[in-house]
């Protein structure tokens, strides 16, 4: 097969956890005939959909991870898949990916789906199944947040298209920061924003579930730094090994169809508790570390489910 990866500038991951990697060493492991470009090359042209990009070789090697050949001119349509594959912000910029990829369908593949990926933002598409919620509320209405508060008293509050645990923050009970806090939140755009009862198992009972094609691969506990209430593993957070509740289980089990229906083939579930939080269909990461723990490979599990896609 030939793969194309879009992604963030291949200098800027972290070449011992990075999940883009493992995947694009798996594909190099199954001779799979495998280029690299960043969104920003990627351009429509009366009707042609290509970019300027690398045939690239990966390396499991922190030192030296990748090899890149001479840039040239790739047609997207010659290509069996395509591999979105870089972080959010989810913005303008990255919509637009989105627009122009989709166009590829149905002769390439692009996983995850870029319409599916462009329709269910990750701290939105858990309202579709909003049972499994914690208490939870979206807004820019200042007022409406602010009620929240009152009613909950202790709080999370975050950007709704931020991810990596990037800019939360806590509301404890009577805390006199609320309006520099949301003015601060606001200061940027008037984007909403989204707040939730804050969940003490944070500290015990985060965890990262990833379904491929629909179905629980692995899973990962991640605990905060002592004086972090962030569990993400960007930000300090550390990797234990989990199993599941029958909670949990029933969480994926209702998603299992949705996401098969949605095209979404590499899904990471983030719960506290039982508790779902956020769907990432973006770019989910864990891979390595969900394998470490329990010595199994999901990019092989990833590429099975893609080559089954592609054979039928």
């Amino acid at each position: 097969m030939k793969i194309a990866i879009q992604m963030d500038y291949i200098d800027s991951i972290n070449p011992h956890s990075d999940s883009t990697l493992l995947l694009g060493i798996e594909a190099q492991n199954r001779n799979y005939e495998v280029f690299y470009y960043t969104p920003d090359k990627l351009t429509y042209k009366n009707g042609s959909i290509y970019t300027k990009a690398h045939p690239i070789k990966f390396f499991d090697n922190p030192e030296y991870y990748y090899e890149l050949g001479s840039e040239f001119i790739l047609d997207l349509r010659t290509m069996d898949v395509v591999l979105l594959r870089q972080d959010p912000p989810f913005n303008m910029t990255y919509l637009t990916t989105t627009y122009i990829l989709e166009q590829l369908a149905p002769k390439t593949l692009v996983v995850n789906d870029p319409t599916s990926v462009r329709n269910n933002p990750e701290k939105i598409f858990p309202t579709l199944q909003h049972q499994f919620m914690p208490p939870t509320i979206i807004s820019a209405d200042i007022k409406e947040i602010s009620d929240f508060y009152t009613e909950y008293q202790d709080i999370i509050l975050k950007p709704l298209y931020g991810y990596g645990g990037r800019q939360v923050l806590h509301l404890k009970k009577n805390d006199d920061n609320f309006h520099t806090i949301t003015e601060m939140l606001f200061a940027e755009n008037n984007e909403p924003i989204i707040a939730q009862l804050f969940l003490p198992e944070v500290k015990s009972e985060d965890k990262r579930i990833i379904l491929i094609d629909g179905e629980i691969a692995g899973a990962v506990g991640r605990i905060p730094a002592y004086d972090d209430i962030r569990a993400n593993m960007r930000v300090g957070g550390k990797a234990v090994k989990v199993e599941l509740s029958i909670k949990q289980q029933e969480i994926c089990a209702a998603l299992r169809q949705p996401l098969k229906d949605k095209g979404l083939i590499l899904v990471g579930l983030d719960v506290i508790g039982d508790w779902l939080t956020e769907i990432n269909i973006t770019s989910p990461t864990a891979l390595r570390a969900i394998n470490k723990l329990n010595n199994i490979n999901l990019e092989k599990n990833f590429w099975d489910a893609v080559e089954s896609k592609i054979s039928k």
